[in-house]
């Protein structure tokens, strides 16, 4: 995978390369920081502020207690993919009082991430719901904690009622190669989306 500056800015035929905007969506503290931060070419922007008493009574800290900072606008990065190809890509806040940002963060995205946590599979109903509602196509990426998938693809479909054509794969946030194995399922999706609307 290209990783400079030169290639990001020049494509095999001397030209800019295409930039593809993709969003990585989910609910509080799946991950979506991390996926960012862990894909990413370049030092990505976060806007994380820690969590503080007064927001004790508003943010669900059930299952994810260890939890000391949140994103409160978005975190920002960048991969390329081939010379001829770059992913700008947008992590979206998770907290409900911040999802107001999330139609101004969709203009012009392509498609999206949505990050699962199965310990709470219901905090990622609601970005399944927005990505559906507007038409943007989507994966849906299982983030398992501490390096564990306790349940199977099919039984994590079935849970969030997800049609076959959406699809759902294991990853690690964490680890780079998983990030981006996810980042290019999207891609051949909307890739292969593309193609059957010309064909």
């Amino acid at each position: 995978m290209a990783g400079s500056d030169t290639d990001a800015r020049a494509s095999a035929d001397g030209g800019a390369p295409d930039t593809v905007k993709i969003l990585i969506a989910g609910g509080f503290g799946v991950g979506k920081t991390t996926m960012v931060g862990s894909v990413s070419e370049i030092r990505p922007l976060r806007t994380e502020e820690p969590l503080t008493m007064a927001g004790l009574d508003v943010d669900d800290l059930d299952g994810v207690e260890e939890k000391r900072v949140t994103t409160v606008a978005m975190d920002f990065g960048r991969i390329t993919v081939s010379d001829d190809l770059v992913l700008y890509l947008f992590g979206t806040p998770g907290q409900q009082r911040f999802w107001f940002m999330w139609n101004d963060l969709a203009l012009n995205a392509l498609g999206a991430v949505v990050l699962v946590d199965v310990r709470r599979p219901k905090s990622s109903f609601a970005a399944i719901d927005f990505f559906e509602r507007r038409g943007i196509p989507f994966v849906v990426a299982v983030n398992g904690f501490h390096g564990e998938h306790p349940y199977p693809v099919e039984d994590i479909r079935e849970a969030l009622t997800l049609p076959a054509e959406v699809p759902v794969l294991l990853c690690d946030a964490r680890e780079r190669e998983s990030s981006r194995d996810v980042l290019i399922a999207l891609i051949d999706l909307l890739i292969a989306q593309a193609a059957a609307a010309t064909g």
